[in-house]
């Protein structure tokens, strides 16, 4: 027998071992839950109060580790290039090249793609550490704790800063005025207007397709914000419940057992493709808008 069928039958004995002995324990018999609330893990509980209307929660904590993060990263990587690079900086620079040629310069001539760039790399580095950030567990959950040598300690969770709406709408915010302006500065106020006109329409029918054109303009901010808000929510509440939550909601322990290898590879999947997937594509989006605001139609 190969060494990947012993591996395949080996998680497959313990996985099967694991069900019995739930099942010998608990029974399939369903239990009330009236302590559990999955929609709890999403609330921002104030831990204390800051000067004026502001308050330190965990959302506030992860979005400073983000900054942190990025700015960290970026100052790191600049003031370490070398002649001769090595794994590290090749990566860096690979990314560097691979999102200015043909994420930035692909959308906008060489004059734009100079001014953006800054601003389309840091976006895309700022919510590719929120979102994996989002997947690394830490004590963060004040409603649950366990006592360490006589401390609360808070219970370990995993949460995400681009999980709640307010951070992915900021950031469509700057992209919206960004792009705005950048349309205005470039064809004047009259000649941006303009060009929100599809070529060819003209007549009565202007009174129709205008508004929606301006529709379409509050549409991106909604898109650019839903889109980042929504994949980031939905991927860990899919990875709540299928790694226990859903047992627990509905008072059958022998439930977590079947669905924790869902969890996992729901995990699996958030980690390595959606987190980076999310920051490329709000990334690929804004230098889409910033390069169709200077062009006479789009």
């Amino acid at each position: 027998m190969s060494t990947r069928r012993k591996l395949v039958f080996g998680i497959g004995g313990v996985y099967i071992l694991g069900f019995v002995v739930i099942a010998m324990l608990f029974g399939a018999k369903r239990t009330d839950n009236e302590e559990f609330l999955p929609q709890n893990e999403f609330k921002l509980d104030t831990w204390f109060a800051l000067p004026g209307p502001l308050d330190f929660n965990k959302g506030v904590l992860y979005l400073l580790i983000t900054t942190a993060l990025t700015l960290g990263t970026m100052l790191y990587v600049s003031k370490r290039m070398q002649a001769h690079p090595n794994r590290w900086q090749t990566a860096i620079e690979w990314l560097y090249r691979g999102m200015k040629d043909k994420l930035v310069k692909d959308n906008m001539d060489d004059d734009m793609a100079r001014k953006w760039f800054p601003l389309v790399i840091t976006l895309f580095v700022f919510i590719w550490f929120s979102n994996m950030l989002g997947y690394l567990p830490l004590p963060v959950n004040t409603e649950h704790t366990f006592n360490v040598f006589g401390l609360a300690v808070p219970a370990f969770q995993i949460y995400a800063a681009t999980a709640n709406v307010s951070i992915p709408l900021v950031l469509a915010l700057i992209v919206f005025i960004a792009y705005n302006v950048e349309g205005v500065r470039a064809q004047g106020v009259w000649g941006y207007t303009k060009s929100m006109i599809p070529p060819g329409v003209k007549g009565p029918i202007l009174i129709m397709i205008f508004p929606l054109e301006i529709l379409s303009h509050f549409l991106r901010l909604i898109s650019l914000t839903v889109r980042l808000f929504a994949n980031l929510l939905a991927g860990h509440m899919l990875i709540q419940f299928m790694s226990g939550g859903l047992a627990v909601l509905l008072g059958l322990e022998l439930l977590a057992w079947f669905t924790l290898p869902f969890g996992v590879a729901i995990f699996l999947f958030e980690v390595t493709l959606i987190a980076t997937l999310q920051a490329f594509i709000f990334a690929i989006l804004t230098c889409i808008y910033l390069g169709s605001a200077v062009s006479a139609h789009h």
